[in-house]
């Protein structure tokens, strides 16, 4: 490593640097400098544009360039950009709603300012095509492209961004709570934050998916300087295994014991820096017994197959049976069956995983991205032996979870070093690191077959079910039991036979992931009502709205619907326009607000007036880009009337606002609700006085659905979710048979705020584009063949179609102000669209995914 003395300018001052010639410059930057606007999303694979900067005058990637790049250039991050400048930039981005989680947006503003900077009136396409280096998750780019447009005419034009206006009530365009300090990357995330003295942490992966560790010698990995302590799953104080439902998942695996996956933890190493850590982890010399994986579902619950787990392998079955399908069968005028597969997928969240743990007046404080701080509180409390009242988590809202930042990855590992050392740990987690241990979407394999009578009605369902939910069990019984539960779609059939198994295997765990299962079954059953449709001669969309779900038809567990059902007015919505393509597919879908399944679902809130111009609302829900908070203000400010310039959001254990997991498209009617609940006795309160009269005053609420019922339930009444969103999208191609347009018709109930709805469901359908068409984590004997970001096959703006979003509304019964949960639903129906809009091109029927094309 050659060191190398330089001069550069760094945001308009002279630096001098000695050090490593072959340093990134995003190290530098963050490391040295302590400049956080720029992220470390992928380094130092240089796929996802969160650490743009500006070198000589272009943007450049800092994760891929080098210290001796730097030597006499000019360098800019957006902390020196000019004050015009950072205001154009930021203001168009929360105008435009260009801001979900936050993560990549610094990059896209670097980006936008390099485009602006080249061409002060650019077009649509130009802006995509340069945005091809950056990539985002959540937003599906659409309005990070409008923002752009909108910060360019600004400067051109030398006049402010103008300000959404907004009173914050429900349906008006609030700006997202902190929307401006997340673009300019004001806002910390887990890993820009630094305390006195903190450590850092490293994790030794297995390097087989099933072998018996033998023996590990940590000799030259404890000789390196900087090595504080190696921790293994001898110094775990209290439970080793852990899991959201089924404790099955070692917190690290002992020497005499057989692996289970790639991402299984064998030692953590805390050093004075994240370098020594990860030196001393390649430094561990581990033995090895090594067994062949088990990768297939089908072997895995043969009895030849080796168990994984001490009750085999099969984690979960969920059946269910109504109604006759044999003469379903048997009578039907028309029959469409076929075995449908789909892929597994990496949620390729912008920001990897970390966690920061530290002492605090005898309690243990830990900040969290997790999704739920209530569930992290409880298993990293296990795993310490101590009681939930001695672990504080306070989350930091995080850059994008979908699901993937439901289990514990590094909290647990976090608190033990930080308990046992008495000091402040930190760990974080690389790209390829992030890939190998969380939870993936389950890939399924789907038998299906379905019938009709000679009118074009639905008569019988028949499905088998079988999904590979890996090492350990995550959420993955719940995922197989809601794909069970959504079989049927939006349709009502008469008579279902459905059986649904998580199988256990040695491949990478599968877990929470948007849509939890339903989009693997969606695309099975559209796929089958196309076929109808073409052996009937029915018409594609009449056939489809002549068996839409609507009030006293039943879901395919036996619910029935009550209110609230707007399948046929999102069937409506979306009419001509199919009509009227040349080359179009068309899917509905249907998902689940709520756990359900005889789950408690429940929220609380708490209200507390600090002065006449500061209340902090307390929940305990995470905001991951959806924009939990802001939809939390604006419940606030519609009841109570308070300005919601004045409200600050808190998610913290400490206040007692419990909440589960921020999961299953729920967080908004549970948060609305409870919030409600709180603000209609502050209302009352503010009837007789103002908030300066109140101050110090507190205020609760809650909101607790307990009336689902359990799957197999000897129940009068079937209930097995309190609320469902609705959908319909239609594909249209052009002549050449590629992607022109998504229209993407969505019951909300009642849409809180047309920013964060348009933007969810925009970036839901973005998702399911690259579910149908490139996304694919392919294993071979159970390993990645590869573990880069951009081998994951998230599409690029320039990749991603025009997303017309058409908002519907049928009010919910239980919502609040009739709203239903969007974050899922976005992506639910549009796999299945796509195949449906190939088919109508080329005549091929795909029953795989992702889509192969000639």
């Amino acid at each position: 490593m050659k060191e190398k003395f330089m001069h550069f300018i760094l945001n308009g001052q002279k630096k001098e640097y000695t050090g490593a010639s072959d340093l990134s410059l995003l190290k530098y930057l963050r490391e040295f400098e302590k400049i956080t606007s720029l992220k470390d999303g992928c380094a130092p694979q240089a796929s996802c544009g969160c650490c743009t900067v500006e070198l000589n005058g272009k943007a450049v990637l800092a994760c891929a360039i080098k210290m001796e790049k730097v030597a006499d250039g000019e360098v800019y991050t957006i902390e020196g950009l000019e004050q015009k400048t950072k205001d154009a930039l930021g203001d168009a981005f929360v105008a435009a709603g260009g801001v979900q989680c936050g993560f990549c947006t610094p990059g896209f503003v670097m980006r936008a300012k390099a485009i602006i900077d080249k061409n002060p009136e650019p077009d649509l396409q130009e802006i995509r095509k340069a945005l091809t280096p950056n990539l985002c998750r959540c937003t599906g780019y659409k309005k990070i492209e409008d923002a752009i447009l909108i910060a360019a005419e600004s400067l051109r034009d030398n006049k402010p961004v103008a300000e959404l206006v907004s009173s914050g009530g429900i349906g008006e365009r609030e700006p997202k709570y902190e929307a401006k300090k997340l673009a300019l990357g004001q806002r910390p995330f887990v890993a820009d934050m630094f305390f006195e003295s903190m450590l850092h942490g490293a994790l030794k992966f297995s390097d087989h998916p099933r072998a018996k560790v033998v023996t590990m010698n940590f000799d030259k990995a404890k000789a390196l300087p900087g090595v504080v302590q190696i921790f293994t799953a001898d110094d775990i104080p209290g439970d080793r295994l852990t899991g959201l439902i089924v404790q099955d998942w070692p917190v690290m695996i002992a020497v005499g014991e057989e692996t289970r996956y790639i991402g299984d933890v064998l030692a953590c190493v805390v050093a004075t820096n994240d370098a020594i850590a990860r030196e001393a982890v390649a430094a561990i010399e581990v033995e090895y017994e090594i067994f062949e994986p088990i990768s297939d579902t089908h072997f895995a619950l043969t009895k030849q197959a080796p168990r994984i787990h001490p009750k085999g392998n099969l984690l979960s079955q969920t059946t269910i049976n109504r109604g006759d399908v044999e003469n379903g069968l048997k009578n039907a005028a028309f029959v469409s069956a076929g075995v449908y597969n789909t892929q597994r997928i990496e949620h390729a969240f912008m920001e990897p995983e970390c966690c920061i743990a530290m002492p605090e007046n005898g309690q243990l404080q830990v900040y969290s991205q997790g999704q739920g701080i209530y569930e992290d509180r409880k298993s990293i409390a296990r795993i310490l032996g101590q009681n939930e009242e001695d672990v504080l988590v306070t989350l930091v809202p995080n850059g994008g979870g979908f699901g993937g930042k439901e289990d514990l990855t590094v909290q647990g590992h976090a608190a033990i070093a930080a308990q046992i050392l008495q000091k402040p740990v930190k760990i974080e987690l690389n790209r390829e690191e992030s890939i190998r241990m969380h939870p993936k979407r389950h890939p399924v394999e789907m038998h299906y077959t379905l019938t009709c009578d000679s009118s074009g009605k639905l008569t019988a369902l028949k499905a088998d079910i079988i999904g590979d939910t890996g090492a350990y069990a995550s959420v993955g019984m719940k995922v197989l039991e809601r794909a069970a539960g959504h079989a049927t779609g939006a349709y009502h059939i008469p008579a279902v036979e459905i059986d649904s198994k998580a199988v256990y295997t040695n491949n990478l765990p599968c877990g929470a992931m948007r849509g939890f299962g339903v989009n693997q079954v969606a695309f099975a059953l559209e796929s089958c009502i196309d076929d109808l449709c073409e052996q009937g001669g029915f018409d594609r969309w009449q056939f489809r709205y002549d068996n839409a779900l609507k009030d006293g038809d039943m879901t395919s567990t036996g619910q029935v619907i009550t209110g609230g059902c707007g399948a046929h007015e999102t069937l409506l919505a979306v009419k001509d326009t199919f009509k009227n393509a040349k080359y179009a597919g068309i899917a509905c879908g249907l998902k689940n607000t709520g756990i359900g399944n005889g789950m408690p679902d429940e929220s609380k809130v708490k209200i507390e007036i600090i002065s006449a111009d500061h209340v902090v609302l307390h929940h305990g829900w995470t905001e991951m880009g959806q924009g939990v908070h802001t939809m939390a203000i604006q419940f606030l400010s519609q009841v109570a009337g308070i300005d919601p310039k004045i409200v600050e959001v808190k998610v913290e254990t400490a206040s007692g606002a419990e909440a589960g997991m921020t999961t299953a498209s729920r967080a908004t009617s549970l948060i609305g609700n409870a919030t409600i609940d709180a603000a209609e006795k502050l209302k009352n309160d503010l009837e007789n006085c103002t908030l300066a009269d109140l101050v110090g005053k507190t205020y609760h609420g809650e909101w607790v659905c307990d009336w689902t019922t359990k799957p197999g339930a000897d129940v009068d009444e079937i209930i097995t979710h309190y609320s469902y969103s609705y959908a319909t999208q239609v594909v249209i191609l052009d002549d050449a048979g590629q992607i022109e347009k998504v229209i993407a018709a969505h019951d909300a109930g009642k849409i809180i705020n047309p920013n964060l709805f348009e933007g969810q469901i925009q970036g839901a359908v973005h998702m399911g584009l690259g579910y149908a068409l490139s996304e694919d984590l392919e294993l071979e004997n159970s390993v990645p063949k590869n573990m880069r970001l951009r081998k994951c096959g998230v599409l690029r703006a320039k990749e991603t179609p025009e997303i017309e979003v058409i908002g519907v509304e049928v009010a919910d019964p239980h919502g609040p102000f009739g709203a239903k949960g969007v974050g899922e639903i976005g992506l639910v129906p549009t796999a299945a669209a796509v195949a449906n809009a190939f088919y109508q091109f080329d005549g091929v029927r795909r029953v795989s995914l992702p889509l192969r094309r000639k």
